[in-house]
């Protein structure tokens, strides 16, 4: 980790009354075009990670990277890294996020991270502006965790928590591994993973939630992503008819799922505001309306910004789980698809959104983050923040997806100036 002092005002030709500003229409242009592959009904878009609209949009990405004079590297597990050239050969200051998608994605998720990170080194390459500290911006692979578990794979190997074999032979939702799509896609790198030093780190991302729009606020300065556990349930019974086997006799796979997801639920609102429970997948076999299921696999989500609490709701649902299997006379598995403590961004970070926000106009408002994002991995290995964004309705994951064209002009700014004052930095 390199040295890292508070921010203070970079040194740029802008003045006070002209200051330095990005090309909103040349932002939302890159985003209309990007959303263009993989787009699907309703304005929405479908890139599951190293899928071939995946790869399309990887090989865009990258093109713009180098018409803006970008140094490109792709390493072992996919990550791309394009760096602008600083003054002195420093440790960068790294902006980016993620551009895979979940199978109902928007067009802001990720993307708008990675985009307007182009967007700042596009502004300084018009206006002529050489930072002490090159600049970085990148996009990590299988951040939504759509297709390949864990979510954030490509950060969590960048900073080295996850070893890369670990990584590369991951199985998919369809049967195949994390390598093979890589080398298919050509996205299979040889620059070396967790090898490369960062400065800071700062991500602007729309927020996928309702507050800031609710509160009538313009950018959210985040103070940390609560901690995630990912397990996945296989319950075994015996199928039978529905007609003849007696309530008292039945070995149901289906209503032991059903019991633990409803239990969750009800956990979540008895521990309160902090607590979330989601079951997002479920399959039953044999799916057949009169016959009693013999297997029931599903995930369950629990997400809280307090690691203690956390951990004992997943206590607490296993524990469940197993009375429930024993009652219906079951087999219970389970295993951890993901496992991440919570996070707390670098105050300095937070402090710095918050000030040039007000210093922009906006109003501003400290907020945890509820979705999981590649900063918080970033934050093992460096000084680490983010800047959110209103969206429409709170509504993300989902096609109808939308933030305003001026807010995502204010977070581009804010994150402009925020990039320049660290790229300054000894």
């Amino acid at each position: 980790m390199s040295d890292y002092t508070s921010p203070q005002s970079a040194a740029a030709p802008a003045s006070e009354h002209d200051p330095l500003r990005i090309n909103t229409q040349r932002l939302l242009g890159r985003i209309a075009e990007l959303g263009k592959i993989g787009e699907i009904d309703g304005g929405g878009v479908c890139r599951l990670a190293l899928t071939d609209e995946d790869g399309l949009g990887r090989d865009q990405v990258c093109n713009w990277m180098r018409e803006l004079g970008l140094d490109v590297t792709v390493d072992a597990i996919g990550n791309v890294v394009g760096i602008r050239r600083g003054s002195e050969d420093l440790p960068p200051v790294m902006t980016g996020s993620h551009i895979d998608t979940v199978r109902t994605g928007g067009r802001y998720d990720g993307n708008l991270g990675v985009l307007a990170g182009l967007e700042v080194v596009a502004t300084l390459n018009d206006a002529g502006i050489t930072t002490r500290r090159p600049l970085a911006v990148a996009f990590f692979t299988n951040e939504e965790g759509a297709r390949f578990a864990p979510d954030m794979m490509g950060s969590l190997v960048f900073q080295g928590g996850l070893p890369l074999e670990t990584a590369l032979n991951t199985t998919g939702i369809d049967g195949t591994t994390v390598r093979e799509n890589l080398q298919r896609i050509g996205y299979a790198g040889s620059y070396p993973v967790a090898s490369r030093p960062v400065h800071a780190f700062v991500e602007l991302h729309v927020e996928q939630g309702p507050v800031l729009e609710h509160e009538n606020v313009t950018i959210g300065a985040v103070t940390g992503v609560q901690g995630i556990h990912w397990t996945e349930f296989t319950i075994e019974g015996t199928s039978n008819h529905a007609g003849t086997t007696p309530m008292r006799l039945r070995h149901d796979a289906g209503v032991v799922a059903a019991r633990i997801a409803c239990f969750a639920r009800d956990l979540a609102v008895e521990l309160g505001a902090g607590q979330l429970a989601t079951v997002g997948h479920i399959q039953i076999a044999p799916n057949l309306v009169n016959v009693i299921p013999n297997r029931a696999v599903f995930t369950l989500d629990l997400r809280n910004t307090d690691g203690d609490a956390l951990a004992n709701a997943v206590q607490r649902v296993f524990e469940f789980a197993q009375q429930a299997a024993d009652a219906e006379g079951v087999r219970l598995r389970h295993r951890s698809l993901a496992d991440f403590e919570p996070v707390s961004f670098d105050p300095r970070i937070i402090e710095r959104v918050e000030a040039i926000a007000r210093q922009h106009g906006h109003r501003v408002q400290r907020m945890p983050s509820g979705a999981g994002h590649d900063a918080q991995m970033l934050a093992r290995m460096c000084p680490s923040g983010m800047i959110f964004v209103p969206s429409v309705k709170g509504l993300s994951h989902n096609v109808a997806e939308f933030t305003h064209d001026h807010d995502i002009e204010a977070g581009a700014n804010v994150l402009l100036t925020l990039l320049t004052e660290l790229a300054e930095q000894h």
